[in-house]
């Protein structure tokens, strides 16, 4: 099992267009939105149920958590939730990370995911001197791919069948940046 990170500083980060800071109770009405919205799920390859409780909890108790950072996506000088980013499975021994993004679905679209996995990936590198970032998106879902490899992820592999689409099955695709190419010093190809 891989050595969790205990992140005892959980950072709020402030970019151009949006301010990261830790989630919290008062963002479950923005989560409930996007785990109960049809397309959201769908996307993201999410099968389980919530129940609205189990929403007020982990909003109100995962700051806490050890091995991950929650950040609800905020912008505009308000402090309204408009998605979430997690960074989670920090592994200090293995310099990495899992990068996890989800946005309201009025919000998508407008650059605030952009920015925010920049402004996650300054910190992974930067601030907690991991190696590798990695993730997986459902090949289903080619806008988020996009987004990934439009600040720097690379495609590493390919899992196939991985998730439910309904009556059908959805590749994932396994994506992941490395210190070095998010400073922009190499060309690994």
């Amino acid at each position: 099992m891989p050595a969790r990170r205990r992140v005892a500083d959980k950072p709020t980060l402030e970019g151009e267009l949006v301010r990261l800071r830790p989630l919290a109770a008062r963002d479950a009405d923005g989560m409930w939105e996007i785990v109960t919205d049809p397309q959201s799920r769908r996307v993201t390859g999410t099968t389980a149920t919530f129940t609205r409780a189990q929403i007020n909890r982990w909003c109100a108790e995962v700051a806490a958590a050890d091995g991950r950072i929650d950040w609800a996506v905020t912008a505009g000088g308000s402090d309204d939730y408009l998605g979430e980013i997690v960074l989670n499975d920090i592994d200090e021994q293995n310099g990495s990370a899992s990068l996890r993004l989800s946005m309201r679905p009025a919000m998508r679209g407008r650059g605030y995911g952009t920015e925010a996995i920049g402004l996650v990936l300054g910190l992974a590198f930067d601030g907690l001197g991991l190696h590798r970032v990695g993730l997986d998106v459902l090949a289903i879902n080619p806008r988020a791919q996009a987004l990934y490899e439009g600040v720097g992820f690379r495609v590493e592999g390919r899992m196939r069948d991985a998730y439910r689409d309904g009556d059908r099955w959805s590749d994932a695709v396994v994506m992941g940046i490395l210190e070095d190419e998010f400073r922009g010093g190499s060309d690994r190809g």
